[in-house]
């Protein structure tokens, strides 16, 4: 048996999120149909996260196991003829047989967009602001997020994670032109719902609805209502997942 890591990219818009739901598309099995067709068997396949409903991908990692030894150039090409063109595969590479796309996962990171302008183009990826708020303070209030690891105010509740402490590597808003500035934040792991929750709660700030003294004790509460409102899904990317290099196999 052989595991590969698959790379691949996804719009999120036509998907109720990454994982396999009862009443709704997901990529987790748009890519898991796929890869039955071709290897003619079901085939269980494992995300490095879970994307809610309408959040895109421009990099995600899954794995999932072959019988046989495949060709990466060859799957990748059929599985990019078999999937819908919201779905694409970059590349496919072999693991050792215990690697798990989300438990060695040792970084993520996000961007979420935001843009003071309306242009038709861009409303599906991103989100409409009708004040430009102030980005300088977002970004002071950002800065705190590295004093904690308890993020319990930006969680959804009930999931079923252990705990709900991350270690937050990277996390500031630049702008890309006039109108549109982008949120990038990298951490080690991430909570349900959480990079949507703290971009709302840092727009506050941005509004002068919360201070930055404000937006520390928000975290401290570790209480999801003293957040701000979560942020449309359809701003969000799955821009990297990192891994240690001794997971692949040299070959690949």
């Amino acid at each position: 048996m052989q595991r590969y890591f698959i790379y691949l990219a996804y719009d999120g818009t036509a998907y109720h999120g990454w994982q396999i739901q009862p009443n709704g598309a997901s990529v987790q099995e748009c890519l898991m149909k796929a890869l039955a067709t071709l290897l003619r068997r079901e085939v269980e396949v494992v995300g490095a996260g879970r994307t809610d409903a309408g959040v895109h991908a421009s990099l995600m990692v899954a794995h999932f196991d072959s019988e046989v030894p495949l060709d990466p150039a060859f799957m990748t090409d059929k599985l990019n003829r078999l999937l819908p063109p919201d779905i694409s595969v970059y590349r496919l590479r072999a693991v050792k047989p215990d690697a798990h796309a989300r438990f060695d996962a040792i970084a993520r990171m996000y961007k979420y967009y935001v843009t003071t302008a309306k242009i038709p183009f861009d409303r599906q990826y991103r989100c409409r602001l009708f004040q430009t708020p102030d980005f300088q303070r977002m970004n002071e209030a950002a800065r705190t997020l590295f004093d904690y690891t308890d993020f319990t105010s930006f969680s959804k509740l009930h999931t079923d994670v252990k705990t709900n402490n991350c270690k937050i590597l990277h996390a500031e808003w630049t702008q890309l032109d006039e109108q549109t500035w982008v949120f990038t934040i990298r951490a080690d792991r991430f909570l349900r719902n959480m990079v949507r929750a703290i971009v709302g709660t840092l727009l506050e700030v941005g509004r002068g609805k919360l201070t930055v003294e404000g937006f520390r004790r928000v975290i401290k509460q570790k209480d999801r209502c003293r957040a701000g409102t979560s942020v449309p899904g359809n701003a969000l990317f799955l821009v990297d997942v990192a891994y240690p290099e001794e997971l692949f196999l040299a070959d690949s």
